[in-house]
């Protein structure tokens, strides 16, 4: 069946558009998968891209690994090398030529050993051996050193090269056990635990580098089990810096090579002798600091130090000193208290009653009182003589006893004017003596002035 993304009837395709239609036709039908051949035709490109083609015996491919995979590998390719590469499928357009994209390469023979480690990996992973918080701390100036490893390896002579070159005066125990072949890994695990038990500070564990297969003994559960059951810390320097096997990710620390290894674990004796000789001088410095200081100190308690006797005296003259004050401070209260006296006798005396001139100026102001006193009487009888007269001249009763009648109204008021009269009113008169009503008979009116 075409698929639905091939041209049908007589559609003309540009090479471009028919190798892009190729290309995902293949990468369609083709998933990830692990295809196993030979390395020929290797290049490294400048790019950091690598190009090989790889084959059997009747057939080749060509391959890209691009850099960002290439990156991570953790090894070098060579011309020659068997692999299994897990690929793509594609098809380079602008060439038009198939190819394999490389997403990961292990040796081939190592897929079964590789599933094996990743399923121990995580069976220990997940109980805790690896766990950061398990790891122990180096120790910093280790007095003996365990060394677990073959005396035929390579490794053995560079770590004991860089040991005495290093720390001449750290000793060293050798462990000696196979570390690779049959029933290497239960060795290892014998050599560790043997060495966790001897007086050693620290353990390094080490071989050179090779294939998985070489170094398998160091993938046994046995050696991560007798590492994290030893009382010292492990420090593991298997292979190279891109090996990784069990027993690095068991250990306390991991070193890149086994020369590493020997410099993690030994302090480097020249480095100590400079930093001795450094805090030597400046313990040196402070003590000659804290001598002079205290010789300073002393030298001025020496000033301060004075004979019981003279302090005596001292404290004698200041005895007399305070008494010739206190003396003087009273003489001067006392002083000031007697001006204060006579100041105050002085305001006594002048505020003192004196009865005979008291009694003069109250006589003095007794006749003053009297003489005014008739004077103002004399001046306001004058006054009511002349009031009381012209009074007399407006009381009415007065004219009354005269001859004279006053009229009042119905209105209680005096009459003025006949006009505010009509016949019939009734009036009240009121003479000297007595009073009268009267009714209006008659009203005349006063004569009009000419």
């Amino acid at each position: 069946m075409p698929s639905p993304n091939l041209p049908v009837g007589n559609t003309i395709l540009s090479v471009s558009s028919l190798n892009r239609q190729v290309r995902d036709c293949l990468e369609t039908a083709f998933p990830l998968t692990w295809v196993g051949g030979e390395i020929s035709n290797l290049t490294y490109a400048a790019s950091g891209h690598v190009y090989f083609s790889l084959k059997d015996n009747t057939a080749q491919v060509r391959c890209v690994m691009w850099r960002s995979r290439a990156q991570v590998l953790g090894w070098r390719l060579e011309n020659g090398q068997k692999i299994e590469a897990r690929v793509l499928v594609s098809f380079y357009e602008p060439r038009g030529e198939f190819q394999l994209n490389v997403e990961a390469i292990r040796r081939a023979g190592q897929g079964d050993l590789f599933e094996r480690f990743l399923q121990l990996k995580a069976k220990l992973e997940k109980e805790g051996i690896f766990a950061t918080e398990c790891k122990r701390a180096l120790p910093a100036f280790p007095r003996r050193l365990a060394i677990v490893t073959s005396l035929q390896a390579a490794a053995l002579r560079d770590v004991l090269t860089t040991l005495h070159r290093r720390a001449p005066h750290v000793g060293i125990t050798l462990f000696p056990t196979p570390v690779q072949g049959d029933g290497a890994g239960a060795r290892i695990a014998e050599a560790v635990s043997a060495a966790g038990h001897s007086d050693c500070d620290a353990i390094i564990l080490c071989r050179g580098g090779g294939s998985i297969e070489d170094l398998w003994a160091f993938n046994e559960e046995s050696v991560a089990r007798a590492i994290r059951a030893t009382a010292i810390p492990v420090i593991a320097g298997v292979g190279h810096e891109t090996d990784f096997t069990i027993a690095d990710f068991a250990a306390d620390l991991r070193a890149p090579t086994p020369t590493a290894a020997a410099e993690l674990a030994s302090p480097d004796r020249d480095a100590l002798l400079d930093r001795l000789t450094q805090l030597e001088s400046h313990l040196g410095r402070r003590i000659d600091r804290t001598l002079s200081d205290h010789q300073q100190r002393l030298d001025w308690l020496a000033t301060r130090l004075v004979h019981p006797a003279e302090r005596l005296r001292q404290r004698q003259r200041d005895i007399d000193t305070l008494g010739s004050r206190l003396q003087h401070a009273l003489r001067r209260q006392s002083d000031h208290c007697a001006v204060r006296l006579e100041a105050l006798g002085r305001r006594y005396n002048s505020a003192r009653p004196r009865p005979a001139k008291l009694a003069e100026s109250i006589s003095h102001l007794q006749y003053r009182l009297t003489r005014q006193s008739q004077w103002a009487i004399s001046q306001h009888s004058g006054k009511l003589n002349a009031l009381a007269s012209s009074l007399s001249q407006l009381d009415p009763h007065a004219v009354l006893s005269r001859g004279y009648t006053l009229a009042i109204g119905a209105d209680g008021r005096a009459i003025r004017n006949a006009t505010q009269l009509s016949a019939g009113d009734l009036l009240k008169l009121r003479f000297a003596s007595g009073a009268a009503e009267a009714t209006v008979n008659q009203v005349v009116a006063a004569p009009e002035a000419d």
